[in-house]
């Protein structure tokens, strides 16, 4: 089932990714295309800027992704609806304020991000004025994604991305070929699709049918207080990004002038969006290491370490090679005409390239860890992966070899972030190892010893019998009465026949995931299906006869819990010893 769940999330996971790269992307094309080099440079002085709105929703985002996933992994339903309903209203307020800022700073915002004369600053101020005026909309898109994974809505996601990209394209062309608007209307352009973006998606949280319910009882300080701290590992990676697009923008003036500032822009774009694959498959990291971690399920954990890395380190040997293939082709998108600037950006996006693959890599595994609660050492390897490593390297470099060297900085920072984590993982566990326990460096009190667990992948009614005696036998075996026994045996029954008869669609690929643990003498039963939503919790019989096992398994337990996130439903039953 996790295979399942990688597999339906990590397409619509990427593809969010490139919500706020994607429109920078195509904005960067119609800039250099139709506005000339100049215009270029003023885009990439104002990206720093730009990509600010983008780590404050990513932070949410992120923040989102793990304290729901920890409430969904608990069973608790109103907390995920307390994170859904504070994480609208910290969004609202913080892309507010951002707008207000750059409204009424944005030219001094300009000066400091490089632009010295006049005609730069005034290109640099008023795209980044075009772009914010979608802050809200960027800012509803970004966090808007965990919430329709969660709910199962991978199709809708995909197409409100989609639809924001035609917006973006036709606005952008619209706007140098018959509005003539210049850099304001660029960055205008973003922001009105941003906003398409949001109404498609949108649509969903309006609807009935709608899993999260928005309350404002529910903002609540200790909950914004728990999005921003699961936030801020990614806020400090995208930070340190900002700092070092700003670090090499300042490195690259004196030693390639604007042409390599201009360079440096394509590449980063590119790098950015095509980046979406180790931002995307660690959202799907951190969603479901989160739900795994709180549900303290280490096989469920073990399986999805060696799938994401493995997910990982394809997609980004594909895209390296890719981009090292067709180099040539995507510069000319940006840079139409031959001449140095281009030839200066093929060779530097070659060099990035190879850079994605153990960038990958790193990237899943820190977002690993961060769901498993290491995030302390996710925050650390996120400022040496993304600002001072790479800024050592380019500060080197660019001395040693000019332009040319600078452009090794992300493969070299990448790298050697890598082997700083395979050192930090083998001082942790004492030895060189490549245990799934030690690399997600997971504390020695997780989860139970496998003596005190019991699994099972059911498809059929006899396996629903062959695992209800198999747990009765387990639980005697552990030294206890008969009679818990035998409930535990009789809520797997009931609920498990339940699923099965009632939930398997005809001919489909249905699973039931059940789990038996015990952990100081508390018993756990879970329940994981993949079929129609159905509340056993809440279920109210229309008849006396019917949902007599489902009455019977409730009253048997001493706690129930239901939920349903990513086209699941989760039942957790607690029954203690008597």
């Amino acid at each position: 089932m996790i295979k399942k769940l990688v597999r339906q999330m990590l397409l619509a996971q990427i593809l969010s990714a490139m919500t706020v790269s994607l429109c920078l992307l195509i904005d960067n094309i119609m800039i250099g295309r139709f506005l000339g080099e100049d215009a270029l440079t003023a885009y990439g002085l104002a990206n720093p800027v730009l990509m600010v709105i983008g780590a404050i929703g990513s932070m949410l985002c992120a923040g989102v992704q793990v304290a729901c996933s920890r409430s969904l992994g608990r069973g608790l339903q109103e907390e995920t609806n307390a994170g859904y309903s504070s994480a609208i209203a910290v969004a609202g307020i913080f892309s507010a304020v951002f707008m207000v800022l750059v409204f009424i700073f944005r030219v001094p915002i300009a000066r400091l991000m490089g632009a010295e004369d006049p005609a730069m600053v005034k290109e640099t101020s008023t795209y980044m004025l075009g772009f914010t005026i979608g802050a809200p909309a960027s800012m509803a898109a970004l966090i808007l994604v965990p919430f329709l994974q969660m709910a199962g809505q991978s199709n809708l996601l995909i197409v409100a991305v989609l639809g924001m990209t035609v917006a973006d394209v036709g606005l952008d062309l619209l706007n140098v070929l018959v509005f003539k608007g210049g850099m304001f209307g660029m960055g205008l352009a973003s922001s009105l699709s941003y906003y398409v973006a949001m109404v498609i998606g949108g649509a969903y949280f309006l609807s009935k049918k709608c899993v999260f319910k928005f309350s404002g009882k529910l903002v609540r300080w200790d909950k914004i207080r728990e999005l921003v701290a699961g936030g801020v590992p990614t806020v400090v990676a995208m930070a340190s990004s900002v700092v070092l697009i700003f670090a090499v923008n300042k490195m690259l003036l004196p030693v390639g002038g604007k042409m390599a500032v201009a360079a440096y822009a394509v590449i980063n774009t590119l790098i950015n969006a095509s980046n979406a694959i180790s931002t995307g498959s660690g959202g799907v990291a951190l969603t479901l290491s989160g739900i795994l971690y709180n549900e303290e399920d280490g096989t469920g954990l073990k399986q999805l370490l060696g799938m994401m890395l493995r997910y990982a380190a394809a997609l980004g040997v594909v895209v390296a090679g890719l981009l090292m293939v067709f180099a040539p082709a995507c510069v000319s998108l940006f840079i139409p005409n031959a001449g140095p600037a281009q030839t200066m950006a093929i060779n530097g996006l070659r060099l990035f390239a190879v850079g994605l693959i153990p960038c990958c890599l790193n990237n899943t595994l820190k977002n690993l860890w961060q769901g498993a609660g290491r995030v302390g050492e996710m925050e650390v390897v996120s400022v040496l992966e993304n600002a001072i490593l790479p800024t050592l390297a380019a500060f080197v470099l660019s001395r040693v070899a000019g332009v040319d060297g600078a452009w090794f900085l992300f493969f070299a920072g990448e790298l050697l972030t890598s082997l700083l984590i395979l050192a930090y993982v083998w001082m942790k566990a004492g030895r060189v190892t490549a245990q799934p326990e030690k690399v997600l460096l997971l504390r020695n009190s997780f989860g139970v010893p496998s003596e005190d667990l019991l699994e099972a992948d059911i498809r059929t009614k006899d396996d629903v019998m062959a695992f209800s005696r198999r747990a009765e036998a387990f639980c005697k075996a552990h030294g206890n009465d008969p009679r818990l026994a035998n409930h535990l045996a009789l809520c797997i029954e009931e609920m498990g026949n339940n699923i099965v008869t009632h939930g398997f669609g005809k001919g489909k690929d249905n699973h039931l995931l059940v789990r038996l643990q015990t952990k100081a003498g508390h018993w756990t039963l879970r329940f994981r299906d993949d079929c129609k939503a159905f509340d056993p919790v809440a279920y109210v019989p229309g008849e006396a006869e019917q949902g007599l096992g489902i009455k019977l398994v409730m009253r048997m337990a001493d706690e129930a819990r239901y939920t349903y996130s990513m086209n699941l439903n989760n039942l957790t039953l607690d029954i203690r010893e008597s």
